[in-house]
Formats: structure tokens, C-alpha cells, sequence
């Protein structure tokens, strides 16, 4: 229940704060003073829309709160939301509007704490439900019909919707990775010819070891040197060992120094490790010479092996061009491509697999919407019942009522096209209720349909916005007493002009424009004093006032006849309340 309400620069509204109480409360006014706007300042509190024209002309800044009673469930849902409660009985909400060079940014605060959109929505749904004559654009929309007739149907078919949700999002999974197959089967396809090709070549090359190359470079430098190595072989044999000509050969200086210096040793034994060295050096080069002279009689020339490895390092530089540029990459790609392959032949399925499996989750998806549509018709029959139950008592003792439901292709929210029929007159066929309502039969209709959510309804504040507009008489007081039986269960915030549904109020507001000068003595540019329109609200708390609007919105004028339409007005609501409250 919304308690106090607190505005300041709000459109025409310079400072205002309204309590409102249990019940019926009502706001009247001439056309045009402002009564609206205080319902575009709850809407904003709340979340609503709001442009720059929202801000006080003159003011950079508008501020709107307003104070709730909170409920156990609401206090449970602020705690989730990491939301400190002020106490156990109020929330207060708040909305800071500013004006920039370029645009509007706004902040929203729930118990002094900064929220997003998402958690406004959330508690908004919680706290205010607001209806208007402009709501016929939404009862033409199929979905929000179809989740008005949901939320009628309570927890059984909300469960269903969320069954049919899951289901719908795994068919749109599998339908989608049907056509993602479908549309990369010619690019597979091609892939897989290319790949195939290429693991083919590669496999052919017989790729090992990612050092051959290197090595049978180093083999083919060997093979077209046999010669020269020979050659040089034997050089390095007779220089270390065993020399031909004259020139003596190292083992053979160093055994001349060996024999000398083991001489010295006789005379010094300090000397004894440099013969020790001289002697390991002798045992050494005799090894080096031994060695590579084998090496020089084991060389000999292989015409076919140099051709094996011209032929093979050909190959291999082909390959590495190709699929390198070195051969440890070349290597690492066929690796690669291998496990490519294996995935495009063995690891996706088959389009016949994917079909078999979207055509599983559709008929999953079918059986949970058909399941759905049948909780909708059962609940249809419901609300078709007791809506032409409310209807009745607001001068419509007549009117046909049905709801439509057409079968369409599956979606999140079930296989269901939903659409209000209605016809006033005995006689005339069923048509779409937006194509054939006056506002009139519309406001009556709105006011019936909120009567049937009374009991689905969470949130504790119905506001209701000149719902009466268009009608008269008999009609006006059918609203005004149904808007009394909502009020037994909710708090009800009403614009009206009517004042039979005026005079049935709890609480009565009335809304009027003052023109006042801005500062003491202030002049504008011209030199006279600076006027400004705001819009002030009185409560008429008690009967004298109350009897002086009503007789304003009866007759215009406070006439003696208008005065006395006034007071029995009262004294009829007194007496309708009194009934109500021993029924």
C-alpha cells in the first residue's frame, strides 16, 4: 500500500506530499489540473518512462518518492536482493531525475540503496498495477492477453510455461545445429576432399623425425666429398702418425719430447706430471690417428645413395613449401589435420541424427504446448463465467463474452493465439473486443477484468485512471461500487470526474491549478513580476468540502440543487459502505 507520496519539480508540481490511506482514495479536479501528473509520478518512482519534460521548467533536477507498507513476502524479496530493510513496515523508494546539455539520467534508490531497471520491474509488479482507458492497445496485443489468461490460471499453468519454455529452447538448440549442418554440408564436404588429400600425401611422405632433413643435407655434403674426405683423412693420419717424407710426424716429436723430458725427470720428480701429460697426449693422437685413418679406408663413393638422398631432400623440401615452411611444423600439421579429419568423418553427426533429434524435441515441445493449451481452455471457460459475472452489475446484463484461442506455430509461450471476443448487444456476433468497444463498454470491461485478478493480484496498490470516462448514471455508480469491492481488498487510487464514483471514496483529493509569483518582489525581464503555474492538492477530510466538489463536478455551479444531489450522494455511499461492511 502506497502511504505517503513526496514530489518535488516534477512537471508543475514545485513541492507536494500526499498521505494516502486504506481504501478508496480518490483525485478529482477540473480537466487539465494535474491529476495525471501524480500518476506519472508513482509511475516513475516505479520505474516508468520519463523525458525532460518531467523536470520542472526553470529546475535541472526533480525528485519523486514514495513510502510502502512492506509485507513478509516483500521483506524476503528486498533481503534476497542484498536491500536493508529501514524497519518492518515501510519501504521507501526514490528517483532522482536530472537534465544535461544533451539528455535525461535518472537514478533509483530502494531504502537508500542504488538499483537497476531490472529490480524496479521486479518490485514494481510487487507494489502498483495501473489500469487505463489507454490499455486498449494492450488488450489487442495477443501476448499480453495470453499472460493475463495465464496468470488467471495460476500456478499450474504458470508451471506449464515453464516446462514449455525449456522444451522450446532445447528445439531451437537442436533446429538450429540441424541447419548449421544442413548449411556447412557442401563446405565439409569440401574440407573433407582437401584434408583427405592431404593426410594422404603426407602419410605417403612418411614423416618421422623432424631432424632427416637436416641430416640427409649433412649425408648428401658427405657423399659428394668422398674423395676429398679420403684424401684429407689420410693427410691428417700421417701428420699425427705417420709421414712419408721427411718431415718427421707429431707422434714422433712427441715421443722425441717424451724421452727428453722423462731424461729431467731424473734430476727433478717435480716435472713428473708434465710427463704424465705429454704421455696421455701420445695415447691420444695415436687414438685420433687410428681413428680417422679407418674413417678414410671405410669412405668409398655410393652414386645410388646420393641420388636416394637428392631424391628424398627434394621431397621433403616440397612437403615443408607446402605444409612448413619447416619440417617439425609440416610434422605438427599433419598431426593436425589427422584429428580434423577423424572429427569431420567420426566426431559430427550425421544430419539423419540431428533430424531424428529435432524432431524429437518438437514433439516433446507439441505434447507440453497441447498440454498448456488445454489448461488455457479450462481456464478460458473460468474467466469467460466470472468476467460476464462482473460485467453484469456495471449495466451490461447482456454482453457476450468468449475467449478465442487459435492454435499457431510453437513458441516459448505455447502454441496459443489468444483474443477477448465481445459483444454488448443480444444478438450481434462475437467480434474482437478492440475492433467493436466504445471507451465506455472498454472502461467497464477493464474495471471487470482487474475485479477477476483481485485474487491473482501481488500487488497490494491498484491505480485507476479515469476509468470512468464515458460513462454516466446507472454506469457511473455500477464503477463507483465496483471500485468500492476492490478497495475491501486492495488499496485503490482513482482519477475521476464522475461524482458518483467520487462520493464513494475513503479519501478524496482534490487536484486544482494556482498561479503564484516566484520569489518576493522578483521581476522578470520586462520588468513585471515573474508568474508561475503549480499544482496544489487539498484533502477534503471533511463533509462541508466534499459536499462543495461534488456538487462542483455535479452541476458546475454550488446551486442549491447541486448541494443537495451532493449530500445524497454521501449519503448514499455511507449507506452502500455500511451495507458492504454487514454483507
Amino acid at each position: 500500500m502506497l502511504l505517503c507520496l513526496r514530489i518535488e519539480n516534477f512537471a508543475l508540481i514545485d513541492q507536494l506530499e500526499l498521505e494516502f490511506g486504506a481504501g478508496l482514495n480518490v483525485l478529482t479536479g477540473e480537466t487539465g489540473a494535474g491529476k495525471s501528473i501524480i500518476l506519472d509520478a508513482i509511475d516513475a518512482i516505479l520505474g516508468g518512462k520519463v523525458s525532460s519534460r518531467a523536470i520542472r521548467t526553470g529546475t535541472a533536477r526533480a525528485m519523486v518518492e514514495g513510502t510502502f507498507s512492506s509485507t513478509p513476502p516483500l521483506a524476503a524479496w528486498l533481503t534476497e536482493q542484498e536491500i536493508d530493510l529501514i524497519d518492518d513496515s515501510s519501504i521507501v523508494i526514490s528517483r532522482e531525475i536530472t537534465a544535461t546539455s544533451s539528455n535525461i539520467r535518472s537514478r533509483s534508490r530502494v531504502n537508500g540503496v542504488l538499483v537497476n531497471r531490472q529490480i524496479m520491474t521486479e518490485l514494481r509488479d510487487r507494489l502498483v498495477e495501473i489500469t487505463a482507458q489507454g490499455q486498449t492497445v494492450q488488450v489487442g496485443q495477443s501476448a499480453q492477453v495470453r499472460d493475463w489468461l495465464d496468470i488467471y490460471g495460476g500456478d499450474s499453468l504458470v508451471k506449464q510455461r515453464q516446462i514449455i519454455t525449456t522444451a522450446f529452447s532445447a528445439y531451437q538448440q537442436t533446429h538450429a545445429n540441424l541447419e548449421k549442418r544442413r548449411t556447412s554440408e557442401r563446405e565439409r564436404l569440401q574440407q573433407l576432399d582437401l584434408l583427405t588429400y592431404q593426410v594422404q600425401e603426407l602419410s605417403t611422405a612418411n614423416l618421422s623425425d623432424p631432424q632427416e632433413l637436416e641430416q640427409l643435407q649433412q649425408e648428401r655434403e658427405r657423399l659428394n666429398h668422398v674423395v676429398d674426405l679420403q684424401q684429407m683423412s689420410y693427410k691428417i693420419y700421417q701428420a699425427l702418425y705417420q709421414n712419408e717424407d721427411e718431415t718427421p710426424a707429431a707422434s714422433d716429436l712427441l715421443g722425441d719430447s717424451e724421452a727428453t723430458l722423462n731424461d729431467m725427470v731424473e734430476y727433478d720428480s717435480q716435472l713428473q706430471p708434465l710427463l704424465d701429460l705429454i704421455r696421455d697426449a701420445q695415447t691420444a693422437l695415436t687414438e685420433v690417428a687410428r681413428q680417422i685413418n679407418t674413417y678414410g679406408e671405410s669412405l668409398e663413393a655410393d652414386p645410388q645413395r646420393l641420388e636416394e638422398v637428392e631424391e628424398r631432400i627434394r621431397e621433403l623440401k616440397q612437403i615443408c613449401r607446402k605444409y612448413g615452411p619447416s619440417l617439425q611444423e609440416a610434422i605438427a600439421y599433419y598431426q593436425k589435420i589427422q584429428a580434423e579429419l577423424a572429427e569431420l568423418n567420426d566426431g559430427e553427426q550425421s544430419i539423419e541424427s540431428l533430424e531424428q533429434q529435432t524432431s524429437a524435441c518438437l514433439e516433446k515441445l507439441t505434447q507440453a504446448c497441447q498440454k498448456l493449451t488445454q489448461l488455457r481452455q479450462k481456464t478460458a471457460a473460468t474467466l469467460e463465467s466470472r468476467l460476464i459475472a462482473e460485467l453484469k452489475p456495471l449495466a451490461m446484463e447482456k454482453v457476450q463474452f468468449q475467449v478465442e484461442i487459435t492454435p499457431t506455430p510453437p513458441t516459448a509461450a505455447g502454441a496459443d493465439k489468444i483474443t477477448f471476443m465481445f459483444s454488448p448487444n443480444p444478438g450481434e456476433p462475437l467480434q474482437p473486443l478492440t475492433e467493436i468497444a466504445s471507451g465506455g463498454e472498454m472502461s467497464r470491461f477493464l474495471l471487470a477484468l482487474k475485479a477477476c485478478f483481485t485474487q491473482a493480484d501481488a500487488a497490494g496498490t491498484l491505480v485507476f485512471d479515469e476509468i470512468d470516462v464515458g460513462v454516466s448514471g446507472r454506469v457511473a455508480q455500477a464503477i463507483a461500487e465496483k471500485l468500492h469491492q476492490l478497495s475491501q481488498h486492495h488499496q485503490v487510487l482513482c482519477v475521476t470526474h464522475q461524482p458518483l464514483v467520487a462520493a464513494m471514496a475513503d479519501r478524496h483529493f482534490r487536484v486544482n491549478k494556482q498561479t503564484i509569483t516566484q520569489g518576493k518582489g522578483r521581476k522578470s525581464n520586462n520588468g513585471n513580476t515573474e508568474q508561475r503555474t503549480v499544482v496544489r492538492v487539498t484533502n477534503l477530510d471533511d463533509l462541508t468540502t466534499r459536499r462543495d466538489e461534488l456538487a462542483q463536478l455535479a452541476g458546475g455551479k454550488s446551486a442549491s440543487d447541486a448541494i443537495a444531489f451532493a449530500e445524497s450522494l454521501l449519503l448514499q455511499a455511507a449507506n452502500h459502505r455500511s451495507q458492504g461492511k454487514r454483507d
